[in-house]
């Protein structure tokens, strides 16, 4: 018998909404990109993924969400550009909190682990 094994109980979380998923990990990537980079554009080569597919996601979580979690800017001198709103900011803290919370719960959970 192997004594020396550890067990862990590890954890994915994703908000839900009546529509089904609306905030998982990579979707707030997204808006940390976003408000990193100024620009969907940037936020999406930063993550590899096809403007195309980051600009959709922007749109859903704007249309899912109480209020929209991103503003576009209009094109100007610089050109466009996005910048996460209120809501978007605190979508992130919301979202990191709640993990951090059911990552410690799991955390505890794993010391009792005997199998």
């Amino acid at each position: 018998m192997n004594k020396d094994k550890k067990y862990s109980v590890e954890v994915r979380i994703w908000i839900e909404e009546t529509e089904g998923a609306f905030l998982g990990i990579g979707k707030i990537w997204l808006l940390e990109n976003i408000r990193k980079t100024g620009s969907i554009t940037n936020a999406a080569k930063e993550m590899k993924m096809a403007y195309r597919q980051a600009w959709q996601l922007v749109e859903e979580m704007n249309q899912r969400a109480e209020s929209p979690l991103v503003e576009k800017l209009l094109g100007g001198k610089g050109g466009g550009g996005a910048k996460l709103t209120e809501a978007g900011e605190r979508a992130i803290e919301v979202f990191y909190d709640v993990e951090n919370r059911i990552k410690e719960f799991a955390k505890k959970e794993t010391q009792n682990l005997k199998f």
